[in-house]
């Protein structure tokens, strides 16, 4: 299992309820390709401005068609309309997961 996570930080805490309806349908696209297995955006409790990423995928094959799928393009557009000042995403290969 590949194990996406990490945040963004925004400049201005308004800036993910600009892009919210953009951020459900890349979330509901994701989550329907083959190979997601969750994906999920929250923002941060004790931090408006940053919003932490999730993603869990089945293989490094299906990670990398996700940045290929159509419903990439008007993310990646709706996003260039805020400012970042922080962004801190890694991927990682689990070999095994318990409970906790």
């Amino acid at each position: 299992m590949i194990v996406v996570e990490g945040h963004v930080r925004l400049q201005d805490p308004a800036d993910f309820d600009r892009v919210r309806t953009e951020a459900e349908a890349q979330i509901a696209s994701s989550r329907a390709e083959g190979g997601c297995i969750d994906y999920t955006y929250a923002i941060d409790v004790l931090n408006p401005c940053i919003m932490r990423v999730l993603e869990r995928w089945q293989s490094w094959e299906a990670l990398d068609q996700h940045f290929q799928q159509p419903h990439m393009k008007p993310w990646r557009a709706a996003l260039s309309g805020i400012k970042f000042v922080e962004r801190s995403l890694r991927a990682h290969e689990v070999s095994e997961t318990r409970e906790v």
